[in-house]
């Protein structure tokens, strides 16, 4: 017996979802705000104060991920390193086939909204929650977008009671499953672009992340940044703060300069330096 019925109240919020309805969904890197349906995510949008160039991020699992990116071979077996060998959570930025029926039927201001320069950004592995609710995406052919449940710049929630009453407010379910497990980064996925390796967000696990860049794959990320906090005390900076060391203000997502990780030999000298406006800080 389980104290959790995780099948069921994954069934219970995708229902709700293809009714238009809106959910708060726990993942492993922080609860999320998600929705199936145009006008829910308008909704969410609007009750964030997102800003206009702010793009949504699509929860996936490695069937979507397979049908919807376009990697290359390195590409992938880095993100299979990460999600499957390594067993943790991942931001994966990539090429999609913007002609894949399933990103054809959205309506534009959702593909717009998704989507940057053929890429998508598609939370992978966050939990057993994120792998019941994802395959029942695939099942249903219904893509779920969304992001982090909490009005914009405001911070990831990782339980619900510390969600702003806004937040709440709109959801039409709230799956309640406590403390997520990645709490102590206070951050959510670190965010990384598989193929020109720029990491976008230094997020949860990123340590591990890199270690594994560079054991298996000779590539050495940049070190998280590191800022003071109010007693003047070194702390590494989890990505809602990060901003401050590379841009004068924060501009949000996809607006926000990367950093690109730095080859250690040859191998991996194809880096190629794009993709410069990228997804913004943590609880975006």
């Amino acid at each position: 017996m389980t104290v959790l019925n995780v099948k069921g109240d994954a069934l219970r919020a995708m229902n709700i979802m293809e009714n238009a309805g809106i959910a708060i969904l726990p993942n492993d890197v922080g609860y999320s705000l998600i929705a199936a349906r145009a006008a829910a995510l308008r909704k969410i949008f609007d009750t964030k104060k997102r800003a206009p160039s702010k793009l949504n991020a699509m929860l996936g699992n490695d069937d979507l991920h397979r049908e919807l990116h376009v990697v290359s071979g390195r590409g992938k077996l880095i993100v299979e390193a990460i999600t499957k060998d390594y067993d943790l959570p991942l931001g994966l930025i990539a090429p999609c086939q913007s002609d894949h029926p399933l990103l054809r039927g959205l309506d534009p201001d959702t593909y717009e909204r998704s989507t940057k320069d053929n890429t998508l950004l598609m939370l992978l592995n966050a939990g057993p929650f994120h792998r019941e609710i994802t395959r029942l995406s695939c099942e249903r052919q219904t893509l779920l977008v969304g992001s982090s449940a909490n009005l914009s710049m405001h911070g990831t929630k990782f339980r619900v009671e510390d969600m702003e009453p806004e937040i709440t407010g709109i959801a039409d379910v709230v799956i309640d499953y406590g403390l997520m497990k990645y709490r102590l980064w206070q951050a959510s996925s670190t965010l990384l672009h598989c193929e020109t390796l720029q990491v976008v967000r230094f997020g949860s696990c990123y340590e591990n992340i890199a270690d594994i860049l560079k054991r298996h794959f000779r590539v050495d990320l940049p070190p998280r940044p590191i800022q003071l906090n109010h007693n003047n005390r070194i702390f590494f900076a989890p990505s809602a703060f990060w901003s401050s060391l590379t841009m004068p203000s924060c501009v949000g997502a996809y607006k926000r300069r990367s950093t690109t990780a730095r080859p250690i030999s040859g191998s991996a000298g194809g880096v190629i330096h794009q993709w410069r406006e990228v997804q913004g800080s943590d609880g975006n």
